[in-house]
């Protein structure tokens, strides 16, 4: 079960258009030059999910990032730890490269 989703701002993509204060001001706040800044974390709590949402999709600059699910912490979850797979060695026959160009 989630208990909301988590949202960054990146200020630097941020064109100024206000849509994301409109949508969600309890979010997004401009400043004097119409720039959007975040309000809070960027943690969303379910029963705001829609507004922040529709701020997200609604950015043309798309300046507000999905971060993924809020996920509440549990003891008692198993956590699995990410293995890098190592990539895979090239076959190549003689002076052929990968390409198969062949001098």
């Amino acid at each position: 079960m989630s208990d909301g989703l988590r949202i960054r701002l990146d200020r630097t993509l941020c064109d100024g258009f206000g849509i994301c204060a409109k949508h969600a001001p309890g979010y997004f706040s401009l400043d004097d030059w119409g720039y959007a800044s975040l309000i809070g974390d960027g943690t969303v709590p379910e029963k705001d999910r829609d507004a922040v949402m529709r701020a997200l999709l609604d950015c043309p600059v798309h300046a507000i990032i999905y971060m993924g699910e809020h996920r509440p912490s549990d003891d008692t979850a198993v956590h699995q730890e990410a293995h890098e797979v190592p990539e895979p060695e090239p076959k190549t026959d003689d002076n052929e490269a990968i390409s198969g160009f062949v001098r």
